[in-house]
Parts: structure tokens; sequence; C-alpha cells
């Protein structure tokens, strides 16, 4: 079994080490606390073992040249039945025999908000042009009216009446643009009857053709927040799994302890993921997906994500994703703790 100097105790980057077959060996005070456990736990675990999703791990340790250091780029790792933990983790062979791993800690989703990062003179712009488009519509409308009234054969009907059906799309677009719901005062609410109405939502769209499987933690307090606009943003992230080609889709809750969502530290939160199955983000819009009128569809309005990154907002919580074709997550962490008759949530706005 390999040994390693002790003074890398006293180390605060998280380090574990392997015996020649890959089971650890030990690990450093650091690695413990990192992933939630004690290190007498992890001690004879398949170090392929700790990886949350995938196999990047077992197909190193399973290369017979997997002699020299190399890099695995945010990597999911926890202990069996944990949640997960992110880094950048560096492996290498040691002269002794066996495996060392060192992680260094990244956040589980990088990169700013996609929304706030948008410029505000473009959001401003946005809002003007939907603002301009707003006669123009009108105009069309009323003339698709008129013409209707003059024209006697079924197909000239037709197609009057699809002007007429698109011209107000159009407009209800705008006006969401322009007129975003407010948020409401928060009330105590279920978070798991949120979700039940979200399903039945799907149920009644995707009938026979998604499979909609609950994962429900039961012991979960209550969520203080706005339970329309919950249901509006988890229902805008189940249909687009669904238009993204998911046969399956779950809906998952867990409660996390001590959770960073922007500069804020939250004792209690709630972990809501939609799982799917379906082609994924694509790799060209993965660092806009959240950005008003982004869409990977092209009968997509774009904003469905937009306004459930809001609804995330308003709840002081944050919505991220990860996705690879054939499995897609999106998480929403949302805070448990604070006032049931509250603030009416955040005030800031796509």
């Amino acid at each position: 079994m390999p040994s390693l100097p002790p003074d890398l105790d006293a180390l605060a980057t998280p380090l574990a080490w392997t015996d020649a077959d890959g089971a650890i060996a030990g690990c450093n005070p650091a690695f413990a606390r990192w992933l939630g456990v004690g290190a007498r736990r992890l001690q004879g675990l398949p170090l392929a073992a700790l990886e949350f999703e995938g196999d990047a791990l077992a197909r190193w340790l399973a290369d017979g040249a997997a002699q020299e250091q190399i890099r695995l780029r945010r990597l999911p790792l926890a202990f069996p039945g944990a949640s997960p933990r992110f880094a950048d983790v560096w492996t290498g062979a040691l002269e002794a025999g066996g495996w060392l791993l060192e992680a260094h800690p990244v956040d589980e989703f990088p990169g700013e908000d996609p929304v706030a990062a948008l410029p505000s003179a473009l959001s401003a712009a946005l809002k003007g042009l939907a603002h301009e488009l707003r006669n123009p519509l009108a105009g069309l409308k009323g003339a698709a009216q008129l013409l209707s009234r003059r024209v006697e054969d079924a197909s000239s009907r037709e197609l009057t009446g699809l002007i007429e059906s698109e011209v107000e799309r159009l407009a209800q677009l705008l006006d969401r643009l322009l007129s975003p719901t407010p948020p409401q005062p928060h009330a105590a609410l279920n978070i798991h009857a949120v979700l039940e109405r979200v399903l039945r939502l799907a149920e009644s769209d995707a009938g026979w053709a998604v499979k909609l499987a609950r994962d429900y933690d039961p012991s979960l307090p209550d969520l203080a927040g706005d339970a329309d606009r919950l249901v509006q943003a988890t229902w805008n992230l189940v249909r687009n799994a669904i238009e993204a080609g998911a046969a399956n889709v779950t809906l998952r809750t867990r409660v996390e302890h001590a959770v960073r969502i922007a500069d804020e530290v939250h004792p209690l939160a709630l972990r809501l993921e939609i799982v799917d199955d379906g082609r994924g983000v694509p790799e060209a819009l993965a660092e806009q997906v959240f950005l008003p009128l982004v869409s990977g569809r092209a009968e997509g309005s774009g904003l469905g994500l937009a306004l459930a990154q809001q609804v995330a907002r308003e709840h002081r919580g944050s919505l991220a994703f990860r996705s690879r074709p054939g499995h897609t997550v999106f998480t929403l962490l949302l805070p448990m703790v604070g006032e049931a008759s509250g603030d009416g949530g955040s005030s800031a706005g796509a």
C-alpha cells in the first residue's frame, strides 16, 4: 500500500491516494471535509466509485498507459448516495504503486448568470423594439378581420384566420416582453403540490408519449414562495424537455445544507432537478440559453428559460443546467429559510 508524507495532512488542497488495485488507501483531512464524509469510510472504496456521473475515472484507471498525469475538468465527485461536489481533478501514478488524485474545487455552474450579464442597453432596446411593433401588429390584425368579412370561400377564410392567429401570437409575445408578471407576496407552500400541478399539465400535453417520474424527498419543509410563478417556471422546464424529444422526465427534490447562491450562504435550500433523456442543449447555445429570444427550435419563442431564470431570482435562488445528448439536468436552488409572508420576492428582472 503506498504511503505519503505526513505533512500532506496540513494541505488545504483535497488529496486522495489508492493502492495498485485502485482502492482508496487514504486521504488528507481536506479531502474528507470536502466530500463531507469521514476518512475511514473512504478507505477501501474504489476510487472510480466516487465519480457521480460518467466513467472518466474508471476509464483512466483501466487504461494501461495511465502513467502520466492528466487533468479531468469539472468532474462530479461524491461519496455513494451523497450530493456531488465539482472539481478540476489532477490524477497521476505513484512510484510505489497506486494513484494520486488532487482535487481543485470549482463552482457547480461556471460563469455569471447570463441574464444578469445581459447589458442594460440591449434589454432596453428589446423593449423599445417590442413597443414599436405593437402598432403595426394591431393594424395587421384589424386588416385581417376586415378582409375575413369580405371573402366567401373557405380557403380564403382559412388564410385570414391564420393571419389573425399569428398576429395574436406575436402580440402576446410582445406583451410578455413589455409587461412581465410582477412577483406576488410569498406564502408558505408545499413544493410537491406545485410539482403535481406541473405533472398534470405535462400529462395533458404529452399524453403517453413521455414517461413522467417522481423522485421526491417527503421530509422537505414548506417553502416561502409564489406557487403560480413556480408552476410556470417548472412547467417551462418540463415542456422544454418534452420538446427536446425526451422519452423520460424525472422531477427530483432534495434538501441541501450550507448552499451558496450568488454571494449568500443559506443554511437550508431546496434542490429541484428536472432530468430528461432528450437531445440536450445545443452546444452553440450553451452560453446564451437563458437569454430572452434565444431558442434552439425554429418555433420557439426563447422566453421559457429566461422566465424560469427570472422566477428563480424572484425567490433569491438560481437556475442552471448541465447537458449532454441523452442526459440533461436543470437544477433550481431555492433557499428555504425566510419569512413566509415575505418580501414579495426580489425585484430583479431580466
